[in-house]
């Protein structure tokens, strides 16, 4: 097995002669433009990786801080002043580079920003993925970083925070942990299978009855069992790693998805609707699992939950 420095960001310095996740910078990012080809691409990726190592070092001094914490669209849907600086500070970063570049984060968004996605480069932000953890320091907190061009996903970085693990993905280049390349689950057999889910915000008990009663029909087809582990992204990157074989879920939202869809079909798997048809990330729900097989399996058992779309000014 490859050795790999224990330092994420030089992973890219010291690959030796293995394949790079994505290839060297060469030349000045100031001198790019909004229809830059996909070597820019790389250098966007290049600096996004450097701003969520640089997030991922913020969030882990604000978790031994005291917490301002208050709620969103429902009580348990929380945010702190941690995800606002740490998205803050990830968005000028960025914006400082690409000024014509567009970008969606979710605290902007809670702000009143409307989310919608353009053909526009484009930055899908989630600054604190886990914010229920990170209130209670449970150590799965993640930074999501997504960029799509003409709402096609060009590549996507998830950094854990407290144990220093890197994901990468580039479309059409692979999709990495720490250097180390991803590849899914080759389980086929849902009966062998592990897999993730999230509650979702929504707690009243109609929904909760349908979450429930998905759930139970996961355990009881039968599969190995159903995990929960407070972050979507994580989840998602487990996936990619073929650590899980799938993963399902309604009321996510596109911070949640965007660069995680892209490193798990990087490592072979398939991210898709809920209906079975292609991923729409302004949908709230979504399917990933390391084959179409289990995909399949999932979404006929599933019963749907209605979270509305990001993209509507309405979204319940």
């Amino acid at each position: 097995m490859e050795t790999m420095s224990s330092n994420p960001e030089a992973v890219y310095h010291e690959r030796g002669d293995t394949q790079p996740p994505f290839p060297p910078v060469t030349r000045s990012v100031s001198a790019m433009s909004s229809d830059a080809g996909a070597e820019s691409w790389a250098e966007c990726m290049d600096v996004a990786v450097r701003t969520a190592l640089r997030a991922g070092q913020m969030v882990r001094v604000c978790v031994m801080q005291e917490k301002r914490v208050s709620s969103k669209s429902t009580p348990t849907d929380l945010v702190t002043e941690a995800d606002q600086h740490v998205e803050e500070m990830i968005i000028s970063t960025l914006r400082e580079k690409f000024p014509s570049h567009s970008f969606i984060g979710e605290e902007s968004s809670a702000a009143g920003e409307k989310c919608v996605l353009t053909d526009s480069p484009t930055w899908i932000i989630d600054p604190i993925d886990g914010t229920c953890n990170f209130v209670h320091s449970f150590p799965m907190v993640a930074v999501s970083i997504g960029f799509a061009v003409k709402k096609q996903l060009e590549f996507g970085i998830i950094y854990h925070c407290f144990d220093g693990t890197l994901y990468t993905g580039r479309r059409g280049h692979g999709a990495f942990c720490n250097g180390v390349r991803l590849h899914v689950s080759k389980e086929k057999d849902v009966s062998k299978a592990l897999i993730l889910t999230e509650i979702g915000a929504k707690r009243d008990p109609h929904t909760l009855d349908i979450f429930l009663e998905n759930m139970k029909k996961m355990l009881s087809a039968p599969t190995h069992g159903v995990r929960i582990i407070g972050s979507s992204t994580l989840a998602l990157c487990h996936v990619a790693s073929g650590t899980a074989e799938a993963y399902y879920q309604y009321g996510l939202h596109c911070w949640d998805i965007a660069a995680a869809a892209l490193i798990i079909t990087e490592a072979g798997g398939c991210v898709i609707d809920t209906t079975g048809g292609p991923l729409d990330l302004m949908s709230r729900r979504v399917v990933a699992a390391g084959s179409r097989k289990i995909a399949d399996y999932i979404i006929q058992k599933l019963k749907p939950i209605n979270y509305g779309r990001d993209d509507d000014d309405d979204d319940p």
